[in-house]
């Protein structure tokens, strides 16, 4: 039976609304759909004024809520979810912490940019729309440089590593967008030439934001790449929903590692005799067996192990609803080497799909190394995840179903179902389970490396960490070509807290999954209770866990 909406539920359609409006890229990404389909016609402004908004937006729904009396349970974790999550953005916005973000990764200078991969191209309708946003985007490009420039002026300027690596993208940005039009709608003249003029347009706007980043931004760029403990927890608290120790958390990590590390041995000395994991990991490169040649078999590996995956855990391992039954892969349109999945729409017009980002000039891949990433973005992770949530609509608001995204309970949930098709059988081969054990010692060591640097702790040779100290280490613990290793460091090092929320997040549900077992539960029915909450805080998830468990 659908639940009835109620007043707390109103609280939050209101507020996700609002949001979206305030912050239509966020709104594509999370696939919000709007009357008139307005949000997708628009850019996020990233101007003070803009930041300013979306940090009242939230102060009213909070002030709402304070006026609202819960239904039922589901009302109270809403209730806890938007004064955890709303509280944060206000706590960030009072310390001046959003205003002229730059990193190499999630900042308004890719945001404006990404959001054009989560448009359709299939008619001359769609492609109007791309040409709407892309004559916004140069005013947009404006905002957001004021923003950096407020940010400079209030002494909150961005590390000099993350303007230099700015540059960078900038110039590769404008690119993107006269390829993006290039061979758009033959048919119709008109409308191709105003794409291509629009498509200009953003590129110079690209090309002025370059100029400004190097001229106006670069001279006052702070050579520390740490942010200190006390900011660092905050940001820390934004990508978790839950306050950890971070010293302790540290040392967790480094003893992840060690625990890791001794696995690994052993699964080394069981490919190749006598071999240390490094040989293994290179010899593993070179095995046939592991082997695609060209991205249309790449796309064709993909979409194959994700539908043996969805077919084989349906029913047995999880409830996975039939609109979630197929998920798209596909090769994404940049090459950045990144994996990444994108939500459904929330009328499921859009499915969900796992993006592959092949860098220009590979050609080969090594599917020992990422059987367990299909895992960890399709089922039984993100697609089962968000997809789960999307389709709720009748007992979940759409804030709850789309807009309560927190990094430490989604890619948590993913790194926990890594491990979990370890267990099911799934990596029972020495190859891929050699795979999955790397990519768990990478998310490991980067909890070390970004508390570390930071918080300024000290290292295991007894030295402060810094960013040299953090890239010998990572070279240590990652099978990642240094190319790689160097954006991640980058991205570490200008987006703080976020890298050791995959961890992190994954250790809270493996704590989770083991109370409900001692408590009587089932595995499946865990899973079940569990994703039927949608995305939470993480001290949310236990709480109303918990509570669920204990009344049932």
């Amino acid at each position: 039976m659908a639940r009835t909406p109620t007043a707390v539920d109103a609280v939050a359609e209101r507020y996700l609304e609002r949001s979206a409006a305030l912050d239509p890229c966020a709104a594509s990404k999370l696939g919000i759909t709007g009357h008139d389909r307005v949000y997708e016609a628009d850019i996020t402004d990233y101007s003070p004024d803009g930041v300013a908004a979306r940090a009242e937006a939230a102060r009213n729904a909070l002030r709402e809520l304070d006026a609202t009396q819960p239904a039922d349970d589901i009302d109270q974790v809403t209730i806890a979810a938007m004064r955890e999550r709303l509280g944060i953005v206000i706590e960030q916005h009072d310390a001046g912490l959003d205003v002229g973000t730059l990193n190499v990764i999630a900042s308004p200078l890719q945001s404006m940019r990404n959001v054009f991969d989560l448009m359709p191209t299939d008619t001359e309708d769609d492609w109007a729309l791309i040409g709407v946003r892309l004559s916004r985007l140069p005013d947009r490009v404006g905002s957001y440089a004021d923003a950096l420039r407020a940010a400079v002026a209030a002494g909150r300027a961005p590390a000099v590593r993350q303007v230099v690596r700015g540059i960078e993208q900038a110039t590769g940005i404008q690119q993107f967008f006269v390829d993006l039009v290039t061979d758009a709608v033959p048919d119709n003249a008109a409308l191709q030439e105003d794409l291509r003029q629009h498509a200009a347009t953003a590129a110079n706007a690209y090309r002025e934001l370059g100029r400004i980043l190097g001229d106006e931004i670069a001279p006052y760029a702070r050579t520390d790449d740490a942010v200190g403990k006390d900011e660092y927890q905050l940001w820390s608290r934004s990508f978790l929903g839950a306050t950890v120790d971070l010293e302790e958390t540290y040392q967790w990590g480094l003893e992840q590692l060690k625990s890791i590390v001794a696995e690994q041995e052993t699964i080394a000395h069981q490919l190749y005799p006598d071999a240390t994991v490094a040989d293994a990991l290179l010899r593993l490169d070179t095995e046939e067996r592991y082997l695609v040649h060209g991205v249309d078999a790449l796309q064709a590996w993909m979409q194959e192990l994700s539908d043996q995956a969805v077919e084989s855990l349906a029913e047995r391992h999880f409830d996975i609803a039939a609109p979630l039954r197929r998920l798209e892969c596909r090769i994404a349109p940049t090459y950045t080497g990144g994996i990444y999945y994108t939500g459904p729409s929330e009328d499921l017009t859009r499915p969900g799909r796992m993006w592959w980002s092949v860098p220009h000039g590979v050609d080969t891949f090594h599917t020992w190394r990422e059987t367990t990433t299909v895992y960890h973005e399709g089922v039984p992770g993100h697609h089962l995840q968000i997809g789960r949530a999307v389709v709720l609509a009748d007992r979940l608001n759409r804030w709850r179903r789309l807009g309560c995204w927190v990094s430490g309970h989604g890619e948590g949930w993913a790194l926990y179902a890594e491990r979990l098709m370890a267990e099911l059988g799934w990596l029972d081969d020495a190859g891929k389970r050699m795979g999955m054990l790397d990519a768990q010692r990478f998310r490991a060591a980067r909890v070390c490396i970004d508390i570390g640097v930071h918080c300024a702790l000290t290292a295991p040779d007894g030295g402060l960490w810094d960013a040299e100290r953090a890239w010998e280490f990572l070279r240590t613990h990652s099978a990642m070509n240094d190319e790689h290793l160097q954006f991640e460091l980058d991205r570490y090092l200008g987006w703080p807290g976020q890298a050791p929320s995959y961890a992190i997040g994954q250790r809270i549900w493996q704590r989770l999954r083991d109370e409900a077992l001692g408590r009587g539960v089932s595995l499946k029915e865990f899973h079940s209770r569990a994703l039927d909450l949608g995305g939470l805080p993480l001290d949310v998830l236990r709480s109303a866990l918990m509570s669920d468990f204990a009344t049932s």
